[in-house]
């Protein structure tokens, strides 16, 4: 499994500062984030990330792209920038509402178009993933699943993180019913409310749920604070849990 860190989690911050903390933090890897660090389009922008990442010998996870299937805006750059940065994963946005809101027509919308954007990745072999979370049609295992076997495309799947709203039973159950899907997990603890802890207070949870996913890679995702200090605290912990 690798160990990773999600660009968006210090978005104030430069590629290169970014790229020093994974070092501190002795992960392996980072996911590029599609709104600040590599914006979509810019390929001069993610060839230059790409290079220094290698140069630090980091690997590229993947490209967090913020591309909303089913709406308006042209996969091409997000292929691009992604081919540029040498991504072997896109994540992917399932729509912008709960799947509960969706309409058959709109669902329909939504497969398609994932479809297509699968179909353009195929030949670069890279993987379109999901992120996994509310207000999309990934806000339950039951929905992530008909989406991903009504899309029926096997360079798609999907990420997960847990739900802060639910209990680490029903998550753990939630997370072992997309588990033949699962791509990556983003890595984060936080209380029902959303407030921030440090990784280590959730450690039995997360012990629970890597060996339950045994995913390809493990991403911490927002911090306590947004401090620098307590990412190299999560990231202790994290590896200690993979042990």
């Amino acid at each position: 499994m690798k160990l990773g860190l999600t660009s968006v989690t210090f978005r104030e911050l430069g590629f290169q500062e970014i790229i020093q903390i994974v070092r501190e933090c002795r992960l392996d890897g980072i996911e590029w984030g599609g709104d600040v660090h590599v914006p979509s389009g810019d390929i001069l922008c993610a060839r230059k990330v790409y290079q220094a990442t290698i140069d630090a010998g980091l690997e590229v996870l993947s490209y967090g792209s913020y591309y909303r299937l089913g709406g308006e805006e042209p996969f091409e750059p997000v292929l691009d920038s992604a081919l540029a940065l040498r991504a072997g994963v896109i994540r992917v946005w399932a729509g912008g509402k709960g799947s509960s809101k969706y309409t058959a027509e709109e669902l329909k919308q939504v497969i398609e178009d994932a479809r297509r954007v699968a179909d353009m990745a195929k030949p670069h072999d890279i993987t379109v993933a999901f992120e996994y979370h509310r207000n999309t049609l990934t806000d339950t295992s039951e929905s992530a699943l008909a989406l991903l076997h009504a899309i029926a495309r096997d360079n798609v799947r999907t990420y997960w993180q847990p739900n802060p709203e639910l209990s680490h039973e029903r998550n753990l159950e939630e997370l072992e019913a997309v588990r033949p899907h699962l791509e990556y997990v983003h890595v984060f603890h936080w209380t029902r409310l959303g407030r921030r802890l440090p990784l280590k207070a959730g450690a039995g949870e997360w012990r629970a749920y890597l060996e339950a996913a045994r995913p390809k890679a493990a991403i911490l995702e927002f911090v306590k604070g947004d401090s620098v200090g307590q990412c190299v605290k999560d990231a202790e912990t994290l590896r200690s849990l993979c042990e």
